[in-house]
């Protein structure tokens, strides 16, 4: 049996190097060069090969402690890694920033500095700790924009790849509490609870229907396929009848200006099932997200005051919150976002064209 362990430790670390490898490949090709999912996955895959190979028993029984160090660094940032990971596939308007890479630096500081400097239990903490608060972090995000997600493909890889790396990551510091590393078979649990995850990933991304899944890495819709190069029997057509409903709803009973709209309010209100209302924005109008949907709505009623040479007088804070933002900080992102003019930019040249 103390033979056979390192042998299959090997043979698992070495089939999902090349999984991982395989994965990049196919998606670095598939990706366009300036696809945000670039830089993320450029952090993160490579990451999780050192993690593989660093993590190995014989790796940390064999090699001096101060030579570890930057295979350690590099597993503990593996942390932020994930959690940009999700953010990337779960927030639409996710891009990878400075302040990321220096968050990955800094908890990547703290396994170097575990290795390199002399056993410290504030060192231990901190080793143990980075990796919960990015789990608690990733849950989250997991849980933030659950009831607004339209799309039903990443809600359910939301449930499947979020929740079993959260799961490895408490697996993994729960294996190495009180020790080192996870030695034996406890190596084992730790190497298959990671295989299992990156095996979901890389299942998920290179499936028949794999561009179905890389719309989640490429911020797009989710549109239905053309009849003709259905090879499965096509799903139901957007709903014509909701949809034709739904605009006039939205315009003449302006539920937008409730600053809580939700799905499930509007869907109450409509009288239609969340699902069928999800589907129909989403497959019929475009938006993977319904915050994005119901802002659509706020901001087009806020850029139609602001041109209103009648409308001059009212501040940009009473128009934002007649239309329904609860306050002027996301409304201003989100306007600038939408228009690359701060909202008194646009009021200013509109009125100065009328």
């Amino acid at each position: 049996m103390s033979e056979f362990l390192p042998l299959m430790d090997a043979a698992l670390r070495g089939g999902l190097i090349t999984l991982l490898a395989l994965s990049a490949w196919l998606l670095w090709r598939r990706l366009p060069a300036g696809a945000p999912a670039r830089p993320v996955l450029g952090l993160f895959l490579p990451g999780l090969v050192v993690q593989l190979i660093g993590s190995t028993p014989a790796f940390e029984a064999q090699v001096p402690r101060a030579w570890q160090a930057p295979w350690v660094a590099v597993a503990v940032g593996n942390a932020v890694g994930f959690w940009c990971l999700v953010r990337l596939l779960f927030d639409d308007d996710f891009r990878m920033h400075a302040r990321h890479l220096l968050a990955w630096a800094a908890v990547a500081a703290v396994g170097a500095a575990y290795c390199l400097l002399p056993p410290h239990p504030a060192l231990t903490l901190l080793l143990r700790g980075a990796p919960l608060l990015c789990a608690a972090a990733t849950l989250w995000v997991l849980g933030r924009g659950w009831s607004a997600d339209l799309l039903e493909a990443r809600r359910r890889l939301r449930l499947g790849l979020v929740l079993g790396g959260v799961a490895y990551t408490l697996l993994g510091v729960g294996l190495r509490l009180g020790t080192g590393g996870a030695p034996g078979p406890l190596a084992l649990l730790d190497l298959l609870g990671l295989g299992a995850v990156i095996a979901l990933g890389a299942v998920a991304l290179l499936e028949p229907q794999a561009p179905r899944w890389q719309r989640l890495l490429l911020a797009e819709a989710e549109p239905l396929p053309a009849p003709s190069a259905a090879a499965e029997p096509a799903p139901a057509a957007p709903d014509a009848e909701l949809l034709a409903r739904l605009e006039p709803w939205m315009r003449e009973r302006q539920p937008h200006r409730d600053e809580g709209l939700s799905l499930a309010g509007l869907a109450a209100q409509l009288a239609v099932p969340e699902y069928r209302l999800r589907r129909a924005i989403n497959q019929g109008l475009g938006f993977r997200n319904f915050n994005a949907y119901v802002n659509q709505w706020r901001l087009d009623e806020a850029r139609a005051a602001l041109a209103d040479p009648a409308q001059q007088a009212r501040s940009v804070l009473d128009i934002a919150l007649a239309a329904g933002f609860g306050s002027i900080g996301p409304f201003n992102r989100a306007f600038k976002a939408e228009t690359g003019l701060t909202p008194t930019e646009f009021r200013r040249a509109q009125l100065a064209e009328s």
